[in-house]
């Protein structure tokens, strides 16, 4: 069973994400910070990481390169509902640290499903 990491400081977010990959037989581990995320990532074997960008402690995309920089081949993707300092339409910028999709909250389930199985296939 694929192995996901779910990292987001809103507490009912990672509760929908964790409802919604156990329904599709992963198994999830949750972190509430970027520091906890990478913490967890290290000592786990994760194969994708679902991480929020905008969050306390460490943000999304210092997890992101932290992430990467530890292990290149990492499954990234990232999620946002938007942040009251930064008014971003797309997510797209972040692509550019490594993160293949992008999903604004609420996300599409269906969506976010097909996301994880392409990347969990290659």
């Amino acid at each position: 069973m694929p192995r996901i990491l779910v990292v987001d400081d809103d507490p009912i977010s990672r509760q929908i994400l964790r409802a919604m990959l156990e329904k599709e037989g992963h198994v999830v581990s949750e972190a509430e910070d970027g520091v906890k995320a990478v913490n967890n990532y290290d000592k786990s074997s994760i194969d994708l990481v679902i991480t929020d960008i905008f969050m306390p402690e460490k943000e999304g995309v210092q997890t992101v390169r932290e992430l990467i920089k530890e292990n290149p081949d990492v499954k990234i993707i990232a999620v946002s509902g938007g942040s009251s300092s930064a008014n971003y339409d797309s997510l797209d910028w972040i692509k550019m640290f490594g993160v293949k999709y992008t999903f604004t909250k609420p996300f599409d389930s269906k969506a976010i499903i097909s996301a994880i199985d392409e990347l969990l296939s290659e």
